[in-house]
């Protein structure tokens, strides 16, 4: 391939400089929205805001959240394998932003990623000069993964998970897939489907396979003690979570809980939403139920409440230590599911819808371990959290194996670190 790339690729850089300026606009407007300061919000354009470490430095680059998250073990281990190893982790949302500043490890630092333009890259390059990058799920900006490896970064692909529509959109420009798809030393993919997608596409048998899925690896979510003892000291009965829950799932969530407390009145809930600015209209919904709510980011105390909406960022980890049984949301609408193994290595009991397609794999293996509960609705979904809750045994018994499940991945992940490794810095 020719080293300018494909027709398409170059018809790409001409419509994202004309449209530059406009996606500059918006992407600053939101940031603005979401609190991010003036400085922070010009790192898209390429300006850093901290110093280049000295040593070795590994550019992990992620969407959002969940993305961002799933690299923190890797990032971790790469630190530990060389102590002059240091990381930067670049996302593009203020909530993975929040999230990174409370979890990063020692030797870790964010900076928001520059746009898929060649002025914001240049810049960004030039200050960071990354020793290698390591790109996480489905970023593949084509600017980004030519200007690094023009610049001599090699490249690695990890965590890849592409959808259906997406591998289509890929086909309709193949000679670009192949191209891109040709940078990179290492792919690594979630499952099946997108390892025979990128192959198609034209990815090199020899450096692309599947698996593992770095979601299945992330370190315990953190827990904050002393909120731990605060809020554990306010719940003496029974006590289940509703995790990143979406909109139309909080009210099947409602409704199961009216019906948890007819079997167990003192039961009480613990509604965890995805998105937390819209916790006063689930709460509203919630009263309309005849049930009484509390919100955390209003009260640190839940009180009496039957339903406290856990409305704040990063305290994911205290709501899973602190409950026996946990819904992951996401799975009842079009979301495709949430990574059960945070909850997993939490010790919680499991309980899910069956639309998961994000971790259909992980959840085939959960569901075959016995590892987590499956429902189709809200009735189910109560049914589910009564008999978790009652019978302690099958509580305990569903624990031990999701446990199990999660610890058996760990090993994977010093073989995917000393893979990186040999590939990309030797």
């Amino acid at each position: 391939m020719r080293p300018q790339g494909t027709v398409f690729y170059q018809f790409y850089r001409g419509v994202a400089a004309i449209a530059a300026p406009f996606v500059w606009y918006r992407v600053s407007r939101k940031l603005a929205r979401e609190g991010v300061p003036p400085d922070r919000r010009r790192e898209r354009l390429g300006h850093a805001t901290q110093a280049r470490p000295e040593g070795q430095l590994i550019w992990f680059h992620a969407a959002s959240v969940g993305e961002s998250v799933s690299v923190l073990a890797l990032a971790r281990r790469m630190t530990e394998k060389n102590d002059a190893t240091e990381v930067l982790i670049t996302s593009g949302t203020a909530s993975s932003a929040e999230i990174l500043a409370q979890r990063m490890p020692p030797g870790c630092r964010h900076q928001f990623a520059p746009l898929d333009r060649a002025d914001a890259l240049r810049r960004f390059l030039a200050h960071w000069r990354p020793d290698a990058s390591i790109l996480v799920e489905s970023e593949l900006w084509p600017q980004m993964l030519v200007a690094a490896h023009k610049a001599g970064v090699p490249l690695a692909l990890v965590n890849a998970r592409m959808s259906n529509a997406s591998l289509k959109n890929w086909a309709r420009f193949d000679a670009t897939a192949r191209y891109l798809l040709g940078l990179f030393r290492l792919i690594r993919t979630q499952d099946q489907r997108t390892m025979d997608g990128l192959l198609d596409l034209g990815a090199d048998p020899a450096t692309t396979a599947l698996g593992p899925n770095l979601k299945a690896m992330s370190d315990p979510l953190p827990v904050d003690e002393r909120a731990y003892h605060e809020v554990e000291d306010a719940y003496s009965g029974m006590l289940w979570v509703a995790a990143s829950t979406h909109p139309g799932e909080e009210e099947k969530v409602i409704d199961a809980h009216l019906r948890v407390m007819e079997a167990v009145r003192s039961a009480r809930l613990i509604l965890v939403p995805r998105h937390p600015d819209r916790a006063a209209d689930i709460a509203a919904m919630v009263e309309r139920k005849g049930l009484s709510v509390a919100r955390r980011s209003l009260s640190r105390d839940p009180g009496e409440a039957d339903v406290y909406i856990a409305d704040t960022l990063g305290e994911m980890g205290l709501w899973y230590q602190l409950a026996p049984v946990v819904f992951m949301g996401g799975s009842f609408g079009k979301a495709g599911g949430h990574n059960p193994y945070e909850p997993a290595q939490m010790n919680t009991a499991l309980i899910s819808g069956r639309r998961v397609a994000n971790f259909a794999d992980v959840y085939d293996a959960f569901n075959e371990a016995g590892a987590v509960r499956i429902v189709k609705n809200a009735k189910e979904l109560a049914g589910a959290v009564t008999i978790l809750l009652t019978d302690l045994e099958e509580q305990r018994a569903q624990k031990s194996v999701a446990a199990a499940l999660a610890q058996s991945r760990l090993a994977e992940l010093d073989d995917l670190t000393d893979l990186l490794v040999q590939r990309l810095l030797t």
